[in-house]
């Protein structure tokens, strides 16, 4: 089967560099799955688990908070918010965002930006996600 070169850089660091058989995230507009040969595009991804498929059949997982991927001949990269490799995730970090995003919120007296609330609370669930995710493929 043939691959790719693919690379997941966050405005912190380079999290990844190395050939896969295909790439798997949630795009603008829903799932999407990268393989070698997929036509040129450019596109935004939501928070949540972005999958790279290996060439010895094994899988690593991430945590992007959006961004975007690129995809050119013979490559695919992810331009992301800011990423993590699922291991990374903090668990009980992700568990008190979301809590504290929530319950500002509900919250009707606190002066607020629900956008920015809302924004916070999709990233926590999207690390929660990503942590299940990892634990499932795990098992």
């Amino acid at each position: 089967m043939s691959t790719m070169l693919c690379e997941i850089v966050s405005a912190e660091k380079a999290l990844f560099s190395g050939i896969v058989k295909q790439l798997t995230a949630r795009g603008s507009l829903g799932d999407l799955g990268v393989t070698p040969g997929h036509a040129p595009l450019l596109t935004g991804i939501q928070p949540g688990v972005i999958t790279l498929h290996m060439d010895d059949d094994s899988e690593e997982v991430f945590y992007a908070s959006g961004g975007y991927i690129e995809v050119q001949p013979g490559m695919v990269t992810v331009l992301a918010d800011s990423a993590a490799r699922a291991e990374d995730l903090d668990e009980a970090q992700a568990q008190q965002a979301r809590d504290a995003a929530a319950a500002a919120m509900r919250d009707q007296t606190a002066e607020f930006d629900y956008s920015v609330l809302a924004t916070q609370l999709a990233e926590a669930v999207a690390q929660q996600r990503t942590l299940q995710e990892l634990r499932r493929r795990k098992s």
